[in-house]
This record gives C-alpha cells, sequence and structure tokens, in this order.
C-alpha cells in the first residue's frame, strides 16, 4: 500500500479527514473559477477601457480639428489683417496723392489766374475779379486774334540799326539833290548787318534792280494787300516765290544802289500806296489798337467787320 498524506479537520461537528489528491482537487476548481472570474473580470474591464480609449481618441479628434480650424482661422484673421493693412496703406498713399493734386491744382489755379491777370494786362484790357474759363476762353480768343494780325501785317523793326538817319516824307534826295517823297524809313547799319521780315508772307522780288536805284532788292506781299520793300542789300537769303515767317532772316544791309553809304531803306505799302511805317515799329498785342487810329491811309473798317477788332466794345466787354 502507497504512502498517502492525510489531513485532519477538527470541528464541534467532528472530524473529517482529506487526502492530499482530494485537497488538490478543491484547489483547481477553485483556481479554475478564480481563473474564470479574473477571465470575465479582465474582459469587462478591457471593454471598458476600450470605450474609454475610444472616446479619448474622438475627444483628441474633435480637439485636433478644433486647433486647426483655430488655427485655419487665425491664420485667416492674420491675411485679413494683412490685407487690410494693405488697404490702409493704399489708401494712405491714395490719400497722400489726392492732397499732393489738390495742392497741386491749387498752385496751378493760382499760376494760372496770374497768367490771365497778366494776360488781361498784356492785352490793355480791365481787369475782372473771377477768371472764369468763359473769360479765360475770351482772352485767349483776343490774343490769337492779335497774334493772328501781328504776323500778318508788318510790325516791329527789321534790323538792329545804328539809328534811324531819314524818315518819311518830303526832303531833298542826297544824290539828286531834288525835293522828292521819301517813301520809307532809312537805318544806318554797318555792312552785313542782318535784316528780318517783318510779317509772313512770299517772297515777291529778289535780285538787283537797276532802274529803281535800290540796288540789291527785296519785296515781300503780305495778307490783307500789304507789301515791304528791302533796299540797298548787301547779300540776299531768300529768292522768289518762296514762303517767308515774321523773324526770318531775308539777307543784309548793304551799299548797293543810289546811296551815300551802307543802310537799309524799308518801305511799307498797302495797294502800291507808299505808308509811313513808323507807326507799324512800334506796334504790338499792348497797344493793338493804336495802329487803326494813327493809319489813315487804310480802310481798317471794312477789315473791322470782318474780324472784329475793336475788344472793348464787343469781346472783352
Amino acid at each position: 500500500m502507497r504512502n498517502k498524506l492525510v489531513i485532519t479537520l477538527t470541528t464541534v461537528y467532528g472530524s473529517r479527514q482529506y487526502t492530499i489528491s482530494q485537497v488538490a482537487k478543491y484547489l483547481l476548481f477553485i483556481f479554475i473559477i478564480l481563473s474564470a472570474a479574473s477571465f470575465f473580470v479582465s474582459n469587462a474591464l478591457l471593454v471598458v477601457k476600450t470605450d474609454n480609449l475610444a472616446d479619448l481618441e474622438e475627444d483628441h479628434q474633435e480637439l485636433s480639428e478644433s486647433y486647426e480650424m483655430m488655427v485655419g482661422s487665425q491664420q485667416l484673421y492674420i491675411d485679413e489683417l494683412k490685407n487690410l493693412s494693405l488697404s490702409l496703406s493704399s489708401l494712405k498713399h491714395e490719400r497722400d496723392k489726392l492732397e499732393e493734386e489738390n495742392i497741386r491744382m491749387g498752385e496751378l489755379n493760382s499760376t494760372l489766374d496770374s497768367s490771365l491777370y497778366g494776360l488781361e494786362d498784356l492785352l490793355g484790357v480791365e481787369h475782372q475779379t473771377n477768371i472764369d474759363p468763359l473769360r479765360a476762353e475770351q482772352l485767349t480768343i483776343e490774343a490769337n486774334k492779335r497774334l493772328f494780325f501781328l504776323h500778318s501785317i508788318p510790325n516791329g523793326v527789321p534790323i538792329q540799326a545804328i539809328r534811324i538817319s531819314d524818315k518819311f516824307g518830303p526832303r531833298i534826295h542826297p544824290v539828286r539833290k531834288k525835293r522828292v517823297v521819301h517813301q520809307g524809313i532809312d537805318f544806318k547799319a554797318n555792312r552785313g548787318t542782318p535784316i528780318y521780315a517783318t510779317a509772313d508772307g512770299v517772297v515777291e522780288y529778289a535780285g538787283y534792280n537797276e532802274r529803281s536805284g535800290f540796288g540789291k532788292l527785296i519785296i515781300l506781299q503780305h495778307n490783307f494787300g500789304f507789301k515791304t520793300y528791302f533796299a540797298h542789300l548787301d547779300a540776299i537769303k531768300v529768292k522768289s516765290g518762296e514762303f517767308v515767317s515774321k523773324g526770318q532772316l531775308i539777307g543784309n544791309s548793304g551799299n548797293t544802289g543810289m546811296t551815300t553809304g551802307p543802310h537799309l531803306h524799308y518801305e511799307i505799302r498797302h495797294l502800291f500806296t507808299a505808308i509811313d511805317p513808323e507807326p507799324f515799329l512800334s506796334w504790338n498785342i499792348t497797344n493793338f489798337d493804336s495802329l487803326f487810329t494813327k493809319v489813315k491811309g487804310v480802310k481798317w473798317a471794312s477789315l473791322k467787320e470782318m474780324y472784329p477788332l475793336n475788344q472793348h466794345s464787343q469781346l472783352l466787354q
């Protein structure tokens, strides 16, 4: 008979004996029970933890999305701030430009007013308190009209002379020694002094005219029936048929023809009639009306009907 370990348990109810094999069975049973209980409890805890982890992951995802949204919103705000800053800069630039433009326009208006007041002085008309666009247009029209006449009718001196040596009118001819009518003005000048056209026109004659005693002669035709004669020249710079403009060099003074010394003989004729050139020498835009009262040999009234010359009674009242 094999040896067996016997365990005796004594209580008030009596004594009982157990072998080791029976104890092992009980322990194994308890272990199985505990293992099963532990398995189920662990599974239950695992499920709970899994749910919690899922919740945490959802919360994390929501937080991440919220963060991204917040970051995106922040970037949007930054972009908006940049756009606003650029807009403000642009508006400031535009404002500065407008201020500069206003200042410039103010200066321009001031300069324009000064120029128009100066134009009134130049034209010899009364000042008006306000220079409005209509007034400016009237002044411009009047100035252009006067400039047109000053380019069409001879005016100003044709040469920078030493002096006027002989005027228009009766005199004793220096060569013929007879009393004749001097039909022009003589400008004493050194040989070769430049001579200029006194109005726009066309060259009627340019050459040596022996019969008249003028020597080298230039005749220019101008508007409204006027002509100018330049005699005793040393050199001629234009040819017959050429157009010339006021102030253009046409020749040089000399001593050709019937003369006692170098000078320029200058005549103004209207329809073949010689006119005293003296009022034309000082005629300009400022004393524009003076010519029409001083020069009696021209019927200015008919010209006045074509072009209103009396600006005081018509345009600039």
